[in-house]
This record gives structure tokens, C-alpha cells and sequence, in this order.
């Protein structure tokens, strides 16, 4: 069997009020055409008659409480077997005219409950318990011929008008189903929109942290070495003491000034307006510590580098410098920047210090693996004691 759609209550009211409506006009309209054509019925006849008629109208409107605990196809059977026989009842009991009448309705109902190769036996039944009636009770073929164009007739109009219905409830509950669809599509968006902001929220978060880092430790570092020097020659040299505490300040002042613009997220880029050699010589100058050389060598033919790979190298370099002046004690450093490869850019930092057995580094280290990790690049420390320390950072040229 075909799935049907539900009907709605007020529908399933109209449907008992036609059904209502055809069984007594088809009963009157029997009495009236029996009457005129002289057909004469005995009381028990009419009695029985009319019993059809009720037994029909209780059926059709009682059907559900009736015929419920049955399986659906069941149900289709008993209902459309039974109303057949009770409509060709009144036909052959109460004489020919209005039983089409009564005999229409379930043209309609078969439109709805039966799929379209079975519908065909109702419609043929219900034109033979308009036909047969007619013809072998009553011997009048050619009024049996004309009611059974009419009954056709009405068939197709009740079977076309309910199919339109029929289409028209479907596409109804289609648009309904796909409104509710929406409608959670819609609230499932709201959630992932929501999620999206709380992870992009995190991922800034990191970022700040990550940023600050970088910028506050590598300017107290070095205001911190400054701050040293300027106290070791305070007594012997007045004049670099002092040129050191300035030096000192004005770190200072540029790391405050970096960590207010990293929390606002406003902070200018150190790759703004300058090639990536050039901001890395500019750092080199700006980190200087006492008594570390710092040498700068470029490798390949330098091009232009996209910003986002172009400062995690940038901030590499920086956390490199900013860990030789803090730990190392080293006296040179060589900082490499190679464009010698076509599919990367490399970057490698190497100080003649102490080096160290455990190679883990802090946050700025790893805030560094993480930056390059996200590039899809490649992210790796050697050290060992008495050997030095050596940063390498490799990134993809972005295509």
C-alpha cells in the first residue's frame, strides 16, 4: 500500500458531512425515480433498503473505530468489500436512480487509501452495483447503460477532484516538513556559529599570549642586559653606563608599548613596510647584549615572503636571540635566513654558548612549534652541553 498523507481534522469533518450529504440525497432521489417509474417494494424491502443506506453512512463515518485493529490492508478490504455490497443492496432492493449517488463517495476514499491498480476494482465495482441492479432486477438494460455512463462519469470527476486534494495536502506537508527542516538547519547554524566564535575567541586568546611573549620577553631581556652593563661600568665609564640606561628605557617604553597594542589586537606588524632581511637585521641591532655577536647571512636570492610566514620567522629569530641573551653565555650567534630552495624558506640560529642535556623548551618555544606547526612547516632544536644551541624553522613557500 501507498503511504497517504494524514488528514487534518476540519478535512476528515467535510468528509463525514459529504458522505452524509450523498447518502440522503441518494436515498431520496431513489424514493423519487422508484416512485415515478412505477417500481413497487414491499416494506421489508424498503426497511432492508434503508438499513443499507444507515449501515453505509455508519461505516464511512465510523471507519477508524470500527475497522482499526485491523492491519491496513485488512482494514481496505473489509471496508471497500462491505461498502460495495451495501450500496449494490439499495440498488437491488429499493430499485434504480439515486444508489450511485450513495455508491460516489467511495470513488474519492479510494483515491486516498489504495494504490492506483487497485483503485481499478472499486471503480469497476462500484459501476457494477449501478449496472447489474438495473439490468437483471428490473430488466431495463438501456436505463442500466445510461446510469452506468453517469456513474463513470462521476467517478472520473470525484476521482480527478481528489487526487488535485490529494497533491495539494502532499505538497503542503512537504513545505511543512521543510520549514521544520529549515528551522533546525537554522538552529544548528546558530550552534556552530556560536562554537566558531568560542574557537576563534581561544585562538586569539592564544595568539595574545603567544605575542606577548614574544615581545615582553624579548624587551625585558635585553632592557635587563642593559640594565647589567650600565651597573658593571657605572664607576668606569659613566658616559656607557649612561648610554646603556637610555638604551634600556627606550626598550622599555617600545615593549610597553607592544604588549598595550597586542591586547587591543592593534599591534603593527614588525614586517610592515620592510622585507623580512631587513626587519631581521633591525633585531639583531635592537637586541644586541653585552659582548654577543650577532652575524646575519643570507642565502639564495631573497623575494618577497607572505606576511604570516614572513613573521613566524620573524618571532623564531627573536625567541632565539632573546634565549642566547638570557641563558647561553654565549659570545656569537649566526642567524641564517636561506632562500636557496624553491618550496621553502629556511631559517636556522646557532650560538657558540653552553648549550644544555634537555632540549624542552619554555613557552616561547613552544609558542614557536605551534606557529610553524600551523604553516605546515618543520620546527627543530639541537643542543648539547658545551656544543652550543641551534634553532631551525623551515616554512612552505606559500604557492
Amino acid at each position: 500500500m501507498h503511504a497517504q498523507p494524514n488528514l487534518t481534522a476540519i478535512e476528515e469533518q467535510q468528509g463525514r458531512a459529504l458522505l452524509l450529504f450523498m447518502v440522503v440525497i441518494g436515498l431520496a432521489v431513489t424514493f423519487l425515480i422508484s416512485s415515478n417509474s412505477g417500481v413497487n417494494f414491499t416494506f421489508p424491502q424498503l426497511v432492508l433498503g434503508v438499513a443499507c443506506g444507515v449501515i453505509y453512512l455508519i461505516l464511512g463515518v465510523f471507519d477508524a473505530e470500527i475497522f482499526g485493529r485491523f492491519s491496513k490492508r485488512t482494514r481496505n478490504v473489509l471496508f471497500f468489500s462491505i461498502q460495495i455490497a451495501l450500496v449494490f443492496g439499495v440498488g437491488w432492493l429499493l430499485g434504480p436512480g439515486g444508489n450511485w449517488m450513495i455508491g460516489v463517495p467511495l470513488a474519492g476514499m479510494a483515491v486516498e487509501r489504495l494504490p492506483p491498480r487497485w483503485r481499478w476494482l472499486v471503480y469497476l465495482a462500484l459501476l457494477g452495483t449501478v449496472v447489474l441492479p438495473i439490468g437483471l432486477r428490473y430488466s431495463t438494460w438501456r436505463a442500466a447503460l445510461i446510469n452506468g455512463i453517469i456513474i463513470s462519469t462521476a467517478i472520473f470527476f470525484v476521482t480527478v477532484f481528489t487526487q488535485f486534494r490529494l497533491n495539494e495536502h502532499r505538497a503542503r506537508e512537504r513545505a511543512e516538513e521543510l520549514a521544520r527542516r529549515l528551522e533546525e538547519a537554522n538552529r544548528r547554524l546558530a550552534e556552530y556559529v556560536s562554537q566558531a566564535e568560542e574557537l576563534a575567541a581561544t585562538q586569539e586568546r592564544n595568539r595574545l599570549a603567544r605575542e606577548i611573549h614574544d615581545n615582553l620577553g624579548h624587551y625585558l631581556t635585553i632592557v635587563n642586559v642593559q640594565i647589567e652593563a650600565a651597573r658593571l661600568t657605572l664607576n668606569s665609564e659613566p658616559a656607557r653606563a649612561a648610554d646603556a640606561l637610555v638604551k634600556a628605557q627606550s626598550l622599555a617604553q617600545k615593549g610597553l608599548a607592544s604588549v598595550r597594542e597586542s591586547v587591543s589586537a592593534l599591534r603593527v606588524s614588525p614586517m610592515e613596510n620592510r622585507s623580512l632581511s631587513e626587519a631581521l637585521a633591525a633585531l639583531i641591532e635592537e637586541t644586541q647584549c653585552n659582548g654577543v655577536s650577532t652575524n646575519l647571512t643570507v642565502m639564495g636570492e631573497p623575494h618577497s615572503v607572505d606576511e604570516r610566514s614572513a613573521l613566524v620567522l620573524y618571532r623564531a629569530a627573536q625567541e632565539g636571540l632573546t634565549n642566547v641573551c638570557k641563558h647561553a653565555n654565549a659570545t656569537h650567534v649566526d642567524l641564517t635566513l636561506d632562500f636557496s630552495q624553491p618550496e621553502q624558506i629556511r631559517l636556522s640560529l646557532q650560538d657558540d654558548g653552553y648549550g644544555a642535556a634537555d632540549i624542552n623548551g619554555g613557552f616561547g618555544l613552544v609558542g614557536i612549534r605551534e606557529r610553524v606547526h600551523l604553516l605546515g612547516g618543520e620546527f627543530n632544536v639541537k643542543t648539547e652541553p658545551g656544543k652550543g644551541f641551534r634553532l631551525e624553522v623551515s616554512v612552505p613557500v606559500a604557492g
